[in-house]
């Protein structure tokens, strides 16, 4: 399938740069994808359209503050996104600026107030903008990142280092149920979930059940192939307990629907099913789902509005059909939702 055919035409002024006000306060788009119907609602209003014993499935992942700032001894500025930790120390991370360091060169991290932080070494230069640094200060990463780090927003939001806004984006980049760290980027499509819309719908008899895949860069990146057979998928860690893989197929075999909360919780789901069930088990995953995919568990999806030529939109596309999906989105920006990852929501049945 041609990439081309992941294209859509989007207005800059839609792509949301800020929340709203209140998690559930976002817009909501209903699509039913037999038919192609369209219902506007608000996401306050999920409810109505699920059932007495529909399970929403969301990802727990945390996302890890893991965007941070450095300099080279020349004074000049480095932008870096932490992606994972090895051994002894040493992280390897996405680095813009890497071009003129060199390996063995000493760089500053920068604290979140833009005071000097510790010292780190390039140790490996590597491909895509990667590389190695032994970060020469105690703790985990997660300990340094706390004090180094910002929300790894997506480059489409422009937000700088103001603290206030920062602090913002620390809350707001991240869901109301959060539990397992190791995300550099959200699940977005459960930024719209409060608390109190949890309880809501459980009152309701709606089932929860959670899984964790640790949201990698390689999630949101735009696919650059000519065509999507050529692009290769990042893996991605995941991980189901007993607990809640049983509240899955309990579901499942009373008649419930699955519905998944983001594209994360989908390909979770489909590649670990096996035998019609979902079992307690963890590992990795590189499925990518495009259109002619068979779904085989999920019922129906919460998401958020995706980037042109990207494996969310042909994930979403394979589900209901890519013409339908594609008219929707043609709704959506004549009803000027806002997009992307602090923007408004679809659910799809």
């Amino acid at each position: 399938m041609d990439t081309e055919e992941l294209d859509y035409d989007l207005p800059e002024e839609l792509i949301a740069q800020q929340p709203a006000a209140g998690r559930s306060e976002s817009r909501l788009l209903v699509l039913e994808r037999q038919s192609g119907h369209i219902t506007d609602s608000q996401f306050a209003e999920i409810g109505k359209y699920l059932h007495t014993g529909d399970c929403l499935v969301l990802n727990d992942t945390k996302v890890l503050p893991a965007r941070f700032y450095a300099r080279r001894n020349t004074g000049a500025k480095l932008e870096g996104l932490f992606l994972e930790r090895k051994d002894n120390g040493v992280w390897e991370v996405m680095l813009k600026g890497l071009g003129k360091v060199k390996a063995g060169e000493q760089i500053l991290l920068k604290g979140t107030r833009g005071d000097d932080f510790c010292f780190a070494e390039v140790v490996e230069k590597k491909d895509d903008g990667k590389c190695l640094l032994k970060v020469e200060e105690e703790g985990s990463a997660e300990e340094v990142l706390e004090k180094i780090g910002f929300a790894p927003l997506p480059p489409y939001i422009k937000h700088d280092t103001d603290l206030k806004q920062a602090a913002q984006d620390r809350q707001r980049y991240q869901t109301v149920y959060a539990k397992q760290p190791g995300a550099v980027a959200a699940p977005t499509a459960g930024l719209h979930f409060t608390k109190e819309l949890i309880n809501e719908l459980k009152e309701r008899g709606v089932g929860f059940a959670y899984i964790t895949l640790h949201v990698g860069e390689g999630t949101f990146k735009p696919v650059t192939a000519e065509t999507l057979e050529q692009h290769k998928m990042h893996a991605e860690c995941f991980s189901i307990d007993d607990k809640n893989a049983d509240i899955i197929n309990n579901a499942k075999k009373q008649g419930g629907r699955i519905i998944a909360v983001g594209s994360t919780s989908v390909r979770t789901l489909e590649a670990v099913l096996k035998d019609s069930r979902i079992s307690a088990t963890n590992g990795q995953t590189e499925l990518f789902i495009i259109p002619g995919y068979r779904f085989r568990i999920v019922d129906a999806m919460v998401t958020n509005f995706h980037l042109p030529k990207s494996t969310l939109l042909a994930l979403v596309g394979a589900f209901a059909g890519l013409d339908t999906i594609l008219a929707a989105y043609r709704h959506a920006v004549k009803e000027r939702y806002r997009f992307y990852s602090y923007g408004d929501a679809m659910l799809i049945v």
